[in-house]
C-alpha cells in the first residue's frame, strides 16, 4: 500500500482497515501477500494508492498481512550513496519469486550505485532477477535519472524518470540518482 487504507476481502481471508500512512513519504508500508488463484475484493472509506505486485508462482503459500513492524529497514551506501532500502516481501515470506522493496533515495543521491546487476545466478554475489523500479517523487517539479546498461552496450539507455513512471530493468547495470531540491 503506497498510501491510504483499505479493506480486503478474498478467497483465503479478511482483513480489515490495513495501511496507515498518507503516502509513501509518511510512514513505513503496509502489504498484503495473497497466493497464487486467490480472488479478492478491496474497499475503501478514504480512498487509498495502492502497488500490485506480481509473477508467475506454481507454488501456494499461506496469506501474509505485512505491517511496518514487519518490514526490515537497511541503511545502504555512504556519502552521496547513501539510502535507505525497507525490504517488504523478502525470501523468508516464501512467496514463491516475488520479493517486494521500497527504495528511498534523498535529493542528489544515488542508489544502484556503484553499479549493479542482476543477470547471473551465482550468489551471494549475484542472483538472476528482473525489476520494476516505480517511482514516487515528493516534488511536482522532481526527476530521477535512471541509467540502463550492459557490460557490451547493447542495451544503453537514460530515461528521465517522474513521479507515477515505471521502468523494466530485464538486465544490465541500472544505477539512478535523485535529482538536487
Amino acid at each position: 500500500m503506497l498510501g491510504g487504507n483499505c479493506s480486503v476481502a478474498s478467497s483465503r481471508g479478511v482483513w480489515k482497515d490495513i495501511g496507515r500512512r498518507p503516502n509513501v513519504f509518511g510512514g513505513m508500508p503496509y502489504a498484503l501477500y495473497l497466493p497464487v488463484s486467490t480472488r479478492y475484493s478491496i474497499t475503501t472509506e478514504t480512498g487509498c494508492d495502492l502497488a500490485f505486485c506480481g509473477c508467475g508462482a506454481e507454488d501456494s503459500h499461506p496469506p501474509t498481512l505485512i505491517t511496518p513492524a514487519d518490514t526490515e529497514v537497511e541503511l545502504r551506501g555512504g556519502g552521496n550513496t547513501t539510502r535507505q532500502i525497507n525490504k517488504i516481501m523478502r525470501p523468508e515470506l516464501h512467496a514463491h519469486r516475488l520479493l517486494v522493496v521500497e527504495g528511498y533515495t534523498p535529493a542528489g543521491n544515488w542508489s544502484s550505485f556503484s553499479p549493479r546487476k542482476h543477470d547471473t545466478h551465482n550468489p551471494p554475489g549475484e542472483v538472476d532477477l528482473e525489476e520494476i523500479y516505480y517511482y514516487r517523487i515528493d516534488r511536482p517539479e522532481g526527476y530521477a535519472i535512471q541509467k540502463l546498461y550492459t557490460q557490451d552496450r547493447r542495451l544503453d539507455e537514460t530515461i528521465t524518470m517522474k513521479d507515477g513512471e515505471m521502468v523494466l530493468v530485464p538486465e544490465g547495470y541500472h544505477p539512478v540518482v535523485a535529482a538536487l531540491g
